[in-house]
């Protein structure tokens, strides 16, 4: 049991607000010895202890260089570099301006232009906290001003801004890559179709709640122009990131270059557009790669302290424990399925995807496995699961990054009830992929 209560306790740290890396790390050690202790009791002695105790880290150094040489999570600081260059190129204010050139006369328009630019910007920039922020500045005082229901509003840019973890390039998907060691590329592919149907039914929501109330989101008033240099300008602004988009997943999809690959060709062609936008400067290189180093080094901190956590985890046999409680429950398959979404996504109120990605997922895989589980199908499941927990109160990442930009007087509980809908059709989208596995592709 000393396990079980690891994992209990690390939990209870993480939730109290205390460093993910340092929990692990400290966890680890402190049940390591412990679990030392109940391996040698009763012949006791602090010699046979530190054996035992190192003897259980033996393997250590070896995981640390295998993390440090493993050429998927190469990916993530590329993508993260790209990402902070296409956003401090004002990429997402162009594409605001262009898609509500295109939509603004539309009921909901400027909302529907929202969900289109976090489309955009998931598959360009995959940065969770820029998107939401940037669309925060930009859109929501445009929403505001033109008498947008403050749910509408803030729930759309809660919403958009999180599409970045199911539609690829997503970290998130690189990082369950290397914990399910399936091909990136496959998890890229099959996560394309689930992300478009999500935009597709945020798009449908908005525009029916404002079909049948005439008042949550009015239509702007006409543009300024002609018609035709305002559909020119919306052309021009479009195209490039698009184009941009084109090269990295295209080389994937077509098997041209390993996502890697087309990680690094992304961060050149970032560069490109923000020096073709007159951005490029040798001080948004050197802001980018701090943060690129900031964020990488966050992940493999937290990757190094769970590798640490799982050794002592598995030590202790609570792996065996949780595999036989899982595996020998009534309608295996389904009922494994449910209860792991559910704790997923519970555990997604209060921690983050990474930590989640690290430490629950390896402990649900090998079960998913005996069981018989698509593990692509499995993977998409858990990383829709995972956006999921960027909205939910009261830790939704989203939330706290629109907020930090809201006008003073859209309180918190706005930002509440304006994504419990988004919640709602996430899920439902969770379980259509559930019930109808075939229609998104897998078998």
């Amino acid at each position: 049991m000393v396990g079980i209560i690891m994992f209990g306790a690390a939990l209870m740290m993480l939730v109290i607000g205390y460093p993910v890396a340092f929990t692990f790390g400290s966890v680890s050690i402190f049940f390591g010895i412990l679990a030392a202790i109940v391996e040698l009791a009763p012949d006791l002695t602090t010699m046979y202890v530190v054996e035992e105790f190192l003897s259980m880290f033996s393997m250590m150094p070896f995981r640390i260089y295998s993390i440090m040489n493993n050429t998927i999570l190469m990916a993530v600081p590329l993508f993260i570099f790209m990402g902070i260059v296409l956003q401090k190129s004002d990429l997402a204010e162009r594409l605001l301006e262009a898609m509500g050139t295109l939509f603004g006369k539309v009921r909901g328009g400027v909302a529907v232009s929202t969900v289109l630019v976090g489309t955009l910007l998931a598959a360009s920039t995959g940065v969770v906290g820029a998107s939401v922020v940037a669309m925060g500045v930009i859109s929501l005082p445009v929403m505001l001003k033109y008498g947008y229901s403050k749910r509408l509003a803030t729930g759309t840019i809660c919403a958009a801004g999180t599409l970045g973890q199911i539609i690829p390039p997503s970290i998130v998907l690189i990082i369950l890559g290397d914990v399910f060691q399936q091909p990136v590329g496959d998890l890229f592919q099959a996560a394309l179709k689930p992300g478009l149907i999500l935009v597709v039914c945020y798009i449908a929501f908005i525009l029916i709640w404002a079909f049948f109330d005439k008042t949550v989101a009015p239509p702007m008033p006409p543009q300024t122009g002609s018609k035709i240099g305002n559909l020119r300008r919306a052309f021009f602004a479009i195209i490039p990131p698009l184009t941009l988009i084109i090269m990295v997943l295209g080389s994937i999809f077509a098997g041209i270059a390993t996502p890697t690959e087309s990680a690094a060709v992304g961060s050149v062609g970032a560069m490109a557009l923000a020096a073709l936008y007159r951005k490029l400067s040798w001080k948004i290189v050197e802001e980018a790669s701090l943060e690129t180093v900031k964020i990488t080094a966050m992940v493999f901190a937290i990757l190094i302290g769970a590798t640490a956590f799982s050794m002592v985890f598995v030590y202790s046999g609570a792996d065996y424990i949780v595999e036989e409680t899982l595996t020998n429950l009534p309608g295996q398959k389904w009922t494994f399925l449910i209860l792991s979404m559910l704790a997923i996504m519970v555990l997604g109120f209060f921690i983050d995807f990474i930590e989640i990605s690290y430490i629950v997922v390896p402990i649900l895989l090998p079960i998913a496995e005996i069981i018989g589980i698509n593990p692509l199908w499995y993977a998409i499941l858990i990383a829709m699961n995972l956006q999921t927990s960027f909205l939910t109160p009261p830790f939704g990442f989203s939330l706290f990054y629109l907020k930090g930009v809201c006008p003073p007087d859209v309180r918190t509980v706005d930002l509440y009830r304006g994504v419990i809908p988004f919640i709602v059709i996430q899920i439902l989208v969770l379980i259509s992929i559930v019930i109808f596995p075939g229609f998104y592709g897998f078998t």
